[in-house]
């Protein structure tokens, strides 16, 4: 039958018969359109749909060598105060930590710089899975610039001159670049391993800290991520290393486990030292409390003459050891401090909303009330307010909610290993890309919705650090 259909096809004389079978093909073309397109989608979706990185793609510029690997063969100068060198093993974890007591869990544990943020980012993009050589694919384009071991290894005896000219290097050689054209630079971002305020000297004054990198014109087009942000909008806060760098998902439930059932002997503890220089520091007044406790707090010296907070594990026994931990201002606003305290399971006592509130916004969650305490550092400056009454009122079973909520915090303020691909966990550093990825399509749709895409994009805000309204 199907062989004499074909054939009449083909007669001249049978046109009826060709134009019925036509119509009949189109009708059954149009039942399938309109009945079926659902299913298809679902099962056949398109190319676009199917790709796991669409929105994703990030593109990595392939900087000159002087913007970071040479800044680290200079280890040793990187820092006035000390060696830097030891702390570049393990693509920047530092060494392993030997916990003979006990204290930390079987895994990835690292004596970790501080100031190290960058170099522990840059390793781990290289294993992120959306990477593109196609600049025209990328969503967001990443700068691996060192910005922070730049400027630090300058901060003391040298010219603004020699503290600005990396950066204004850095700039000029993106302006000059492709990619830059497509947004003017607002689809890049970079990360710097110090404060925000060190990028954002204001005037050629010697005697001012730091150097002028986000001032630049082309740098308030760029986000930058850093351990602590300004009161200018490109300015995101990420978090600060951990010594915790789990190599998989299994080691972070241990941890969490382990720290979710460990007795806790103190109410409270501080880990720190007192700064007399600055005039608004409680710190003292928290020492001078946490001394006069009769036993529920503890206290871990902080001093340039014993310093136990150099030791990984002096510092998480006593965190886990403690309900709440309290984390007053420092030199700055932020502290790391504060998430050693939420990777050892103790809930965190902010003074400042320029702490932790404010800041960390892609991390940490919009209603502070459910993992952390907040007493204001005005109150404990005069005098008006008793630690350990205010934590002793708080019911047992709100430590308890508080402190889950704490242990779940724990996998999005780590790092994983830069060198594991078996993770299957989201990071600090998945959180903060996805946090980019998410401002730079902003950018977008305001563009494509006819509005002026610098508006609000770098501009200071004077409220930045005022109290949250849902904190």
């Amino acid at each position: 039958m199907e062989k004499s259909v074909r054939r009449s096809c083909y007669k001249p004389c049978q046109v009826t018969s060709l134009v019925t079978l036509l119509c009949f093909a189109f009708l059954c073309l149009d039942y399938l359109t309109f009945h079926g397109k659902g299913d298809r989608d679902m099962t056949h979706p398109n190319k676009e749909s199917a790709d796991p990185c669409s929105g994703r793609y990030i593109y990595v510029h392939d900087l000159p060598s002087r913007f970071n690997d040479e800044i680290l063969k200079n280890c040793t100068s990187l820092i006035k105060w000390f060696d830097m060198c030891p702390s570049m093993v393990n693509e920047g974890l530092g060494p392993r930590i030997d916990d003979s007591r006990g204290v930390l869990s079987h895994g990835n544990w690292f004596a970790t710089n501080q100031f190290l943020l960058e170099v522990v980012f840059r390793n781990r993009m290289r294993q992120y899975e959306c990477l593109t050589n196609d600049s025209s694919l990328a969503s967001a384009v990443f700068v691996p610039f060192y910005a922070g071991l730049d400027v630090g290894r300058h901060l003391w005896n040298f010219s603004t001159s020699v503290r600005d000219s990396l950066a204004q290097d850095l700039t000029n050689w993106l302006a000059d670049r492709p990619e830059w054209n497509r947004m003017w630079g607002r689809d890049h971002f970079l990360v710097g391993g110090r404060i925000a305020w060190d990028f954002r000297r204001q005037s050629n004054d010697v005697s001012d800290w730091g150097n002028n990198l986000m001032f630049l014109p082309e740098s308030k087009n760029m986000t930058m991520l850093s351990i602590e942000s300004s009161s200018w909008n490109n300015d995101i806060a990420i978090p600060y290393p951990t010594y915790f760098h789990p190599s998989s998902e299994a080691q972070v439930l241990e941890w969490q486990n382990k720290v979710r059932t460990h007795e806790r002997r103190y109410l409270f503890s501080f880990a720190g030292a007192p700064r007399p220089s600055l005039e608004d520091s409680i710190r003292s007044d928290l020492i001078n409390q946490c001394k006069a406790s009769n036993g529920t707090c503890a206290l871990l010296n902080c001093g340039y003459v014993v310093n136990k907070c150099d030791d990984p594990v002096e510092v998480m026994n006593v965190f886990e050891s403690s309900d709440f931990c309290l984390q007053p201002p420092g030199d700055s606003f932020t502290r790391r401090s504060t998430f050693d305290s939420i990777l050892a399971g103790c809930i965190p006592v902010f003074f400042h909303p320029g702490s932790a509130y404010v800041q960390y916004i892609w991390h940490l969650p919009e209603n502070s009330s459910k993992y952390s305490v907040f007493i204001p550092e005005d109150k404990v400056k005069r005098g008006h307010i008793n630690i350990k009454q205010v934590l002793s009122r708080i019911s047992r079973d709100a430590v308890l909610s508080m402190r889950e909520e704490v242990v779940q915090l724990i996998p999005r303020i780590v790092y994983a290993d830069p060198r594991s691909r078996d993770h299957k966990f989201q990071d600090s550093f998945d959180t903060a890309v996805k946090g980019v990825l998410k401002r730079i399509e902003s950018i977008r749709r305001r563009v494509s919705d006819g509005k002026d895409p610098s508006s609000g994009f770098s501009d200071q805000n004077s409220t930045k650090f005022n109290m949250p309204r849902t904190a």
